[in-house]
């Protein structure tokens, strides 16, 4: 048993002060991308998500010119994008991809000078790498008040407005009716996805906080019609994916070519990959069992 497990987990895995870190930041960031991720594939935003990734790289790039940590440049980035979303009206479903081009394209422009600015000023450093694919064994323990707050902040406004956030992503008009104020709750979410494409920028990177936000979720809802347990799910699925991928990451520094360990970023998004596609076939063989009378939708509870 030793033996195996020598082979699976490299040695000093478990007593390596960065992995500790890496392993509690990456969970709580995969606990809360999963949880909004839900919303965000129900509500068809995933869009939004991207563009609110790719508008990190302006925050994360331009705190490396200043002097100011990562998680600070792209939670002021992506909530101000978010801010911006709604002003100019991503609540009306038609105007979404208009506008969240419009802020994706801007960002991107600002990311293409900022991070040409980081390269000049400190070539040798891997600002940029770190900018757009993450590195998690690079967060420091300073980081991790601020983790927690927005943390708990995101899922306690996801707490709040499930069941109105529920019904406005899936029919605006009834919950209009029912007095419910769609276009707050739509700003708040925005809110709450802001701080989740954050917090899975600074362990996957912002070029790909798109797939631990919208992967575990997409899975999920494939595997459960209740988005209750699909939160649960997609929870467990992109800790388990952040988890897998840390360990597999600190197994690589003994592999070739170069010997100097691959990144994170990439065995968490391939795990995830491997697992929708998984849980693809999953549906597809329930399909092929269940009762033609079954339904597919989502149920409300």
């Amino acid at each position: 048993m030793s033996r195996a497990i020598a082979a699976i987990f490299a040695p000093g895995l478990f007593g390596n002060a960065q992995v500790q870190i890496a392993a509690a930041v990456g969970a709580v960031a995969a606990v809360v991308a999963g949880t909004v991720g839900v919303f965000t594939v129900i509500r068809g935003q995933s869009f939004a998500g991207e563009a609110l990734a790719d508008v990190g790289t302006t925050g994360g790039s331009g705190a490396f010119l200043v002097g100011a940590g990562e998680l600070w440049g792209v939670v002021a980035a992506t909530v101000i994008a978010a801010g911006a979303m709604e002003t100019i009206g991503i609540q009306r479903p038609r105007g979404r991809d208009l506008v969240t081009g419009i802020v994706l394209s801007t960002g991107l422009g600002l990311s293409a000078l900022f991070l040409y600015l980081v390269t000049i000023d400190s070539p040798t450093t891997g600002a940029t790498f770190t900018i757009l694919f993450g590195s998690v064994f690079a967060i420091t323990t300073s980081t991790i008040p601020l983790v927690i707050v927005l943390s708990v902040a995101a899922l306690a406004l996801i707490l709040v407005l499930f069941r109105p956030l529920l019904l406005c992503s899936i029919s605006p008009e009834a919950a209009a009716a029912r007095g419910i104020p769609v276009r707050l709750v739509g700003a708040l979410y925005l809110i709450a996805l802001a701080v989740a494409v954050a917090l899975a920028a600074i362990t996957v990177g912002t070029i790909l906080s798109l797939a631990l936000l919208v992967g575990p979720a997409a899975t999920s809802l494939r595997l459960t019609r209740s988005p209750g347990r699909a939160v649960v799910v997609a929870t467990a699925i992109g800790v388990v994916a952040m988890w897998l991928g840390i360990v597999m990451a600190y197994d690589s520094y003994d592999w070739p070519p170069s010997q100097t360990g691959w990144p994170v970023s990439f065995f968490v998004v391939s795990l995830i990959f491997v697992g929708y596609l998984l849980a693809g076939l999953a549906r597809r063989r329930r399909a092929r069992t269940a009762p033609p009378s079954a339904s597919s939708g989502l149920a409300l509870d």
